[in-house]
């Protein structure tokens, strides 16, 4: 048998020698839901934020960050209060 043809050939004669399938494998797999791939995370937002660049006075960017987590959502919900309508 020619070299190129044994190089071909699979090592794998018994499917006991399987190697173990570890965590990695499972977390990078695809799950399926019959034949649709169903996808992982949060599901898409019927009406997704714009992102928008914005220049703020550093005094007062600081005075929100000092308000804890979750400053950029009360910011948000200031903004919607002030604006006209």
């Amino acid at each position: 048998m020619s070299e190129s043809k044994r190089s071909m050939q699979s090592t794998w004669t018994d499917s006991d020698d399987a190697p173990e399938l570890g965590d990695e494998f499972f977390q990078r797999a695809d799950f399926l839901d019959g034949d649709k791939v169903v996808r992982r995370g949060r599901p898409k937002s019927a009406a997704p934020n714009v992102l928008v660049s914005l220049r703020i006075p550093p005094d007062v960017l600081a005075r929100w960050k000092e308000t804890g987590p979750g400053w950029q959502t009360r910011m948000v919900a200031s903004l919607k209060n002030h604006a006209p309508s």
